[in-house]
């Protein structure tokens, strides 16, 4: 998957302008939904429909296609459930669907979708295998948060080049990614002192956390469930 862009600052919901007149602002919004979600919806339908990686490939893609072609995301009801709630309810009815069907349709009327690293995906399952008895919802929650904060990251990455912050982005790397080194070991490596060590990771921090809360707020659906959200995730009631 290609890597992220700096994302713009108070951007609005994608969830508005995926229902925008202007066909480059839906498509935009369209892409940055599938960029946010896609691993989670992978992940759950290896894990809850025991999809083979071939079908759950077939079915991301699918599910994503079918959502743009149908456009039911525009009629996502904030005041009735949280949007990821949503989605994976049009996905479970989606493979139903699916399953019914003698033959899988191609969807989408040649509607291109983001070039999806399914392989990433399909590694991270085997590399930290899930019980039988999980809680799929939070499952999907988990994932979602994760690609949150993935990309999240590489906002932070891309802003402190742009920047000229590089040293921060790299001892945050080193420190809070990598792990395994203390300040002091930064300060000795980087040829800073403690305290430069300090606030270097401080701004980076709180640079992350704006880019995580800037992402929050364009995936969820309504100011109250990106509050909520936000509490979840951050522990915090964002300004």
């Amino acid at each position: 998957m290609p890597a992220a862009g700096p994302f713009p600052l108070t951007r609005r919901s994608l969830l508005l302008e995926v229902a925008s007149d202007d066909a480059q602002v839906r498509h935009r919004a369209f892409e940055d939904l599938v960029t946010s979600y896609w691993p989670a919806v992978y992940k759950y339908l290896r894990l809850k429909h025991r999809a083979t990686p071939e079908d759950a490939e077939d079915w991301t893609q699918g599910f994503f296609a079918f959502a743009l072609e149908k456009g039911f995301l525009e009629r996502f009801d904030p005041a009735k459930a949280r949007f990821r709630t949503y989605l994976r309810t049009c996905l479970d009815r989606y493979v139903a669907n699916e399953y019914k069907a003698a033959q899988r349709l191609k969807r989408g009327g040649g509607a291109q979708l983001l070039s999806l690293d399914f392989q990433s995906a399909e590694g991270e399952l085997q590399e930290r295998p899930l019980a039988d008895d999980l809680d799929l919802e939070e499952t999907f929650h988990r994932e979602w948060v994760r690609t949150l904060f993935s990309l999240a990251v590489d906002d932070l990455r891309h802003h402190c080049a742009a920047a000229g912050k590089t040293v921060p982005f790299q001892l945050f790397e080193r420190y809070d990614l990598e792990g395994g080194v203390s300040y002091k070991e930064l300060a000795a490596a980087f040829d800073l002192p403690t305290t430069q060590v300090t606030n270097h990771l401080a701004y980076a921090r709180r640079q992350l956390r704006h880019n995580v809360l800037e992402r929050l707020r364009a995936t969820t659906g309504s100011d109250a469930e990106f509050r909520a959200e936000a509490r979840d995730i951050l522990g915090v009631d964002p300004d």
